[in-house]
């Protein structure tokens, strides 16, 4: 949404980018003490309630714009630019202030093919350093804007690199430049990119993009700062937003199939997702589609992932026709947790269609191998250095440090542990992995199905197996995506060699 169409949704927003039980803790045992009743739980009682603001709601889904291709066939060629945007947001506040690309909240939409080269040329208007990062693409390192490749204030680079066969999927681009990386995003810069196949299953099924993210302002209608609540819990916003847009309404007809691709652009927030009054089956995760549809009640996704479902519509009567976030707890300590199912959207009837097929199988995934390579990364706490809070096996992220390194074409097998009290999201920049198994409860149970996935919430007290492939030579970057806790150096570094 630019500055012309911006009045028109008025309820339009900023793209930013989530329970430890008994059994949990008899597992934490050993973790450091945590001294909640020192810790600040009031940082954020100030923020004022979002019914108090007056922001619109109930108003149609906001539509994604695109990124306008400026290449011929076989080539994506565009621009995008980050730079602050003011935009008429409150009645009666003054306009807020989001930093944008291409002066559009959320970022404008990139959508190209499978064998596509693309060429993005990245203005930093900025008065901090800056990147994109191609976040789950399978790029050259190099391309991948990482914090050691910093656009600086008023300097320009271009990003290049070829769509491989095979990495259709729902990915999206924002910044990373470390320390830095929060701030970005929660004011306003992220997008996503969509790469299409030419052989795609359900291409005859209508399309809903779904972007979900968190909205934190202040009395005066500005983007609030991080509290300290929030450095340490993650950011979470008084809106959740849909599109930009709060509550918005989707039209679905009653049988009517329709394919949701899915984004939680949150900074920090955790989404236990459902539809009640529809059938949703799941069909793709992170990397593209799975092997085959699968019947979900509903759909954890943490901070970065992604998911395609296919809805029919069907209105069960006595259950809410809705998006629904349903209660999660992720173990915050500064901040209240999501007890009360929260709406995202609205489903309205409009009309009735036949129901569309559904193929029974989307696409083949060969399982990964026996791995050369066995890892251990742990997340960590330490609430006793303010300096040095959030750890992967017991270090902070340092720029000049590699941590591990492997090679092109190794298959990695790595236990992400989680010694901590609330819940990480593990992503892995260059490549996707497969989920082997994980634990519940600390018993280890192996993973369902197939899925390529670049991002994978670790419960605290639990671990997740996972394995993968580097194609490509080059630092890669893995990390809590709680921007917060990556900022505060949850991240480290693998160097692959050719």
């Amino acid at each position: 949404m630019d500055r012309r169409h911006f009045l028109q949704w008025s309820g339009a927003l900023a793209l930013l980018p989530v329970l430890a039980g008994n059994s949990r803790a008899d597992g934490m045992a050993g973790m450091p003490a945590m001294d909640h009743a020192a810790m600040d739980h009031g940082a954020s009682a100030s923020m004022p309630a979002a019914d108090s603001l007056g922001l619109p709601r109930g108003l149609p889904l906001p539509a994604l714009s695109r990124l306008q291709n400026h290449g011929r066939a076989g080539q994506f060629v565009g621009r995008l630019q980050a730079a602050p945007v003011s935009l008429p947001l409150l009645p009666g506040k003054p306009a807020t202030t989001f930093w944008a690309y291409n002066g559009q909240i959320p970022g404008p939409a990139i959508v190209a093919w499978e064998g596509d080269e693309v060429n993005i040329a990245f203005a930093n208007t900025l008065q901090q350093p800056s990147t994109i990062h191609w976040h789950g693409m399978p790029v050259p390192a190099e391309q991948d804007g990482n914090p050691h490749a910093p656009v600086l204030p008023g300097q320009q680079r271009t990003y290049r690199f070829e769509l491989a066969a095979g990495s259709a999927a729902s990915y999206w681009y924002h910044p990373h430049p470390h320390g830095h990386t929060a701030q970005q995003a929660y004011m306003g810069l992220a997008g996503v990119f969509v790469v299409k196949s030419h052989d795609d299953p359900l291409a005859h099924l209508p399309e809903q993009w779904l972007v979900l993210s968190d909205l934190k302002l202040d009395a005066h209608g500005q983007i609030a700062d991080n509290s300290a609540a929030d450095r340490h819990d993650g950011r979470e916003g008084q809106f959740l937003l849909v599109n930009g847009g709060w509550q918005p309404v989707i039209a679905l007809a009653e049988g009517e199939r329709q394919r949701w691709r899915i984004w939680n652009a949150s900074s920090a927030r955790i989404l236990k997702l459902a539809l009640p009054a529809h059938e949703v089956d799941l069909v793709g995760t992170d990397g593209g589609l799975i092997a085959t549809p699968r019947r979900i009640d509903s759909l954890l996704l943490s901070p970065g992932e992604r998911a395609e479902i296919v809805i029919t519509g069907r209105f069960t009567p006595g259950q809410p026709s809705a998006l629904l976030a349903l209660p999660y707890h992720r173990g915050k300590a500064m901040s209240p947790e999501q007890d009360d199912s929260l709406t995202l959207a609205t489903i309205r009837q409009a009309g009735n269609k036949a129901t569309a097929t559904l193929p029974d199988k989307l696409r083949d995934i060969t399982p990964l191998g026996a791995p050369a390579l066995k890892r251990v990364v742990n997340f960590s706490e330490n609430m006793a250095d303010p300096a040095a809070m959030f750890l992967i096996n017991g270090k902070k992220f340092d720029m000049n440090r590699v941590d591990f390194s492997g090679k092109v074409g190794q298959i990695e097998e790595w236990d992400i542990v989680s010694q901590a009290h609330m819940d990480h999201p593990f992503h892995l920049h260059g490549t996707q992995f497969q989920v082997q198994a994980r634990t519940e409860d600390g018993v280890w149970q192996t993973e369902p199905f197939l899925a390529w996935r670049d991002v994978v919430n670790i419960p605290a007290g639990e671990t997740v197996r996972l394995r993968f492939v580097q194609g490509m030579p080059g630092l890669r970057m893995f990390h809590c995506h709680i921007l917060e806790h990556e900022d505060a150096g949850m991240m480290a570094m693998l160097d692959v060699g050719s």
